[in-house]
């Protein structure tokens, strides 16, 4: 029935929900007024934290699905829960210094490439051998 990974999909759409309230706090804060994007460098950070985020969930989203389809609902949310840790590393590490998010972005893009790589190597399996 693929629980975990629905659960682990809920978690997702939470921790991008929380971005965006982020870039809200901070454009009340810094007085960053919509539909503006830049401003305080700390509003830019957490603006960028969403949008990242947002740039990444069209492939971390499918590869999760499929990879629990084809392969394994277990595997698929334990992967998808080290994508959000990597996320939220990310979001913490940027929001202090943009030059400090690499180890979060290296973590979730690893999770990610794991998952779509999985998924991938399973489906072309399944065609070659019928």
């Amino acid at each position: 029935m693929f629980l975990l990974t629905g659960f682990v999909t809920l978690l997702a759409v939470l921790a991008y929900f929380f971005t965006g309230l982020g870039v809200a706090r901070a454009r009340a804060r810094f007085n960053v007024k919509a539909p503006a994007t830049t401003g305080d460098p700390s509003f830019e950070r957490a603006f960028r934290v969403q949008q990242n985020m947002l740039e990444w969930m069209p492939m971390f989203l499918p590869s999760l699905w499929l990879f629990a389809f084809y392969l394994s609902d277990g595997w698929a949310a334990a992967i998808g829960l080290i994508w959000i840790g990597g996320r939220l590393l990310y979001a913490r590490d940027y929001a202090a210094a943009a030059e400090a998010r690499g180890r979060g972005f290296a973590i979730q893009a690893t999770a990610c490439g794991a998952l779509f790589v999985g998924a991938a190597v399973r489906i072309l399996w399944l065609l070659a051998h019928g």
